[in-house]
């Protein structure tokens, strides 16, 4: 066993927000570390994930995950490095990937950790394009939405962890055309030049209705919502007949205080036939396999990019989360968290 630290910092949820999450809402707290129980690993968190979903487990609402408790760690996707183990298989040196993020060391059960190869590809991309938002994008676009060669794709919150690979994804697949909105002209720059898209826009430059039948003048086929609201109205008015939209996260509404009204125009999904299906990517890790073996391949041969937002310190890591809902990341957003 190698010499553990005495004590461990970790981000707790000390009251539920309303609106906006605010700092008040968060404490640091400092936990004592000890030796791992029988079966169980503790790990050193290199990179922990911030994520859109976060935002809806602080609110004490039964939901598909449960929320957070107040006063106790917050959790999340994490890698690291064993540093102490009691659990058969893993030796001290080993790198993994678990779910007890928002902390510097994490005290894992050894069956809820997959050790990762740092040789293989980074290790915060296990977080990012190799990891959820990464089959989140993947079982999308190609088991929810149906996508087949020749499709017109749309995706809103495109510049983020998840929407800037459902594009590029889409296009190595033989996409007609590949649209993608953002929230800077930055971004826009970035989805044209970099990763690919035919079009982008800046939904804050004009009415998203518009700038979508501007950029998609034939229509599209397939939308991937990561946004909601009138991006979402826009994308119906927009799908052709047969279309198909994956419904994968309404960011804009995540921290409204009142109902929301929808779509004013739903009237259009039965004359077009349209079909919407929202995702949880909990349904489709039968995927895994495929999806890293494809996904890697095309991160090896450069075919396919990706953005990270590093932020230094766990101590940064709720401010993080609140840039994350701002868009103030390029694809994914990672605290690195050790000292």
């Amino acid at each position: 066993m190698s010499v553990l630290p005495a004590s461990s910092r970790e981000w707790h949820l000390v009251a539920r927000p309303h609106g906006w999450p605010v700092p008040a809402d968060f404490a640091l707290r400092e936990k004592p570390v000890a030796e791992p129980a029988e079966g169980r690993i503790l790990v050193r968190n290199l990179h922990f994930s911030v994520d859109p979903y976060m935002r809806g487990r602080m609110n004490d609402v039964k939901s598909y995950i449960p929320p957070f408790q107040l006063d106790h760690p917050m959790d999340g996707g994490a890698v690291g490095e064993v540093v102490a183990s009691n659990a058969e298989g893993f030796a001290v040196g080993d790198h993994v990937l678990h779910g007890l993020g928002w902390r510097e060391y994490a005290d894992v059960p050894a069956q809820h950790a997959t050790k990762v190869d740092p040789e293989l590809a980074p290790l915060s991309t296990y977080l990012g394009v190799l990891g959820m938002p990464g089959l989140t994008a993947y079982a999308g676009l190609f088991e929810v939405a149906s996508f087949k060669e020749g499709d017109a794709v749309f995706v809103s919150g495109a510049a983020g962890a998840v929407g800037s690979q459902v594009g590029q994804m889409a296009r190595l697949k033989g996409a007609s055309r590949v649209i993608g909105s953002a929230g800077s002209d930055e971004k826009v720059k970035w989805l044209v030049e970099e990763l690919g898209f035919d079009a982008a826009f800046n939904y804050k430059n004009g009415p998203v209705k518009d700038q979508l039948r501007e950029a998609a003048p034939d229509g599209i086929d397939v939308y991937f919502d990561n946004v909601g609201g009138d991006h979402l109205e826009a994308a119906i008015s927009s799908l052709n007949v047969h279309g198909r939209a994956t419904i994968c996260g309404m960011i804009a509404q995540y921290n409204d205080t009142e109902p929301v009204p929808g779509p004013r125009n739903m009237a259009m999904i039965i004359g077009k036939r349209l079909r919407l299906q929202g995702i949880l990517v909990g349904d489709h890790y039968g995927l895994q396999q495929q999806f890293v073996q494809e996904v890697g391949g095309w991160l090896r041969s450069g075919e396919l990019k990706y953005g990270e937002t590093f932020v230094e310190g766990i101590e940064n890591g709720v401010d993080a989360f609140l840039g994350l809902l701002r868009g103030d990341n390029t694809g994914k957003m990672i605290v690195s968290a050790t000292r």
